[in-house]
């Protein structure tokens, strides 16, 4: 049987807020910025999603089908797709159209609901399946949770919705001695196959490409292909997973990028009798070698490969406890304004923001963080969680209304 290579690319950005002050509170309730959501998205487009998408294509086409990708694209940036590039989603719907792309499902809202409540975890995978199902043709057949996070008890859930496989980190805490490079099982139910991220061989692509300090830089498809070769002497498959980002805008052009991933098919199609394989593919093709126990959850940030880049300090605590205690009571109103105010203020990027990690993985923060300091990311969030919740508050529910009509009859019983 040949080894596989199996490439997954998750595609997000997030609902930035605006600057939000303590004194806008109960007088102005909008919270975006859209001038920087669209003029980012647009750029990124530019830069990554429509080039790439186009290269993608090209080389499927090329390769009579030889070269297959997946991706997990967020609720939250399709929406934003089909405000200011809806483009970008007819690209996506061409590489749908060649058999060769999987599309995975994830939670709507790129969220941290699957570590808060299962209940709103599992409402989400549903919207955004079927939101997958409508634009692509595809029902998802294999999951990947917000920025990789897993542990034995999501996966299980996971299970339990229908999903033959799930994708996470390779982490070596988790691990030890054994090899990302196998299909696992989850440790309650056996029937949700893992598949693990190679995390040395992608960060290879998605962080240290143009990294000219680098021992192995410039970073060559031939090169690349002997890791491979290597990698898969004896295993099974290699995962590689990244951003999408990468492509383009993390890597941009300039550094050869695109010129690396033209040639990357071909490379490994001439010099290995490797294929490549979709996620579903990987879940029917290799049989699991034991199952994986991850009783704490992991995922693919940081060096400590777990959720603290979210939940790790109080100011996290405090704005990720508050926003999920509210949930009933958002779901009662069934505002649409309000549900959608809720779901981008679950995603996960706004808890990134707060972190407070300044030494090992702070430079990695302070790249993606549109904020000076994790506290001014906490005071304006909860600048607009505050308002959020005074909205919700002072929604007219059926319970409430009830409530007030009883008392507007008793007030009359007692004047009669």
């Amino acid at each position: 049987m040949k080894k596989t290579i199996c490439f997954y690319f998750q595609v997000h950005q997030p609902d930035r807020l605006r600057l939000y002050r303590f004194f806008d509170i109960g007088k102005d309730s909008w919270y975006y910025d859209e001038f920087a959501n669209k003029t980012i998205l647009r750029r990124v487009a530019e830069r990554c999603y429509l080039p790439a998408n186009e290269l993608m294509l090209e080389l499927i086409r090329l390769h009579k089908g030889a070269f297959k990708i997946s991706y997990s694209i967020s609720g939250v940036v399709l929406d934003q797709f089909e405000k200011y590039a809806p483009e970008v989603i007819d690209s996506f719907k061409e590489l749908a159209k060649t058999g060769c792309v999987e599309f995975l499902a994830e939670t709507y809202a790129h969220s941290l609901a699957s570590i808060a409540s299962q209940e709103e975890f599992i409402a989400q995978v549903k919207k955004h399946s079927l939101r997958i199902e409508a634009l692509f043709g595809q029902k998802p057949k294999v999951f990947r949770n917000t920025e990789l996070i897993y542990s034995d008890e999501i996966g299980a859930t996971v299970a339990q919705m229908g999903f033959s496989g799930m994708l996470t980190e390779g982490a070596k805490h988790v691990l030890g001695w054994k090899s990302p490079n196998y299909i696992y099982t989850n440790a309650i139910n056996p029937r949700l196959k893992l598949l693990l991220k190679n995390f040395q061989l992608s960060d290879d692509i998605a962080f240290r490409f143009s990294d000219r300090s680098w021992a192995n830089w410039p970073l060559t498809s031939d090169k690349y292909v002997t890791w491979l070769s290597k990698s898969l002497e004896k295993d099974d498959i290699v995962n590689l997973f990244m951003d999408y980002e990468t492509f383009g805008e993390h890597q941009q052009s300039s550094t050869g990028i695109f010129q690396f991933l033209k040639h990357l098919p071909a490379a490994v199609l001439s010099q290995t009798d490797f294929e490549f394989c979709t996620p579903s593919e990987v879940c029917k093709k290799h049989q699991p070698v034991a199952p994986l126990h991850v009783p704490y959850a992991i995922s693919w940030a940081d060096e400590e490969r777990d959720v603290s880049a979210w939940i790790g300090n109080e100011l996290q605590n405090e704005a990720f406890g508050k926003l999920y205690d509210a949930r009933e009571k958002v779901l009662k109103t069934g505002d649409a304004s309000l549900l959608s105010d809720f779901y981008k203020l679950q995603e996960s990027d706004h808890f990134y923001y707060m972190c407070t990690k300044f030494f090992s993985d702070g430079a990695v923060h302070k790249y993606f963080n549109p904020y000076d300091t994790p506290y001014e990311a906490f005071i304006n969030y909860m600048n607009v969680l505050s308002d959020f919740l005074v909205r919700v508050d002072k929604y007219p529910t059926a319970e409430k209304i009830k409530s007030g009509t009883k008392i507007a009859a008793n007030k009359g019983s007692k004047k009669a």
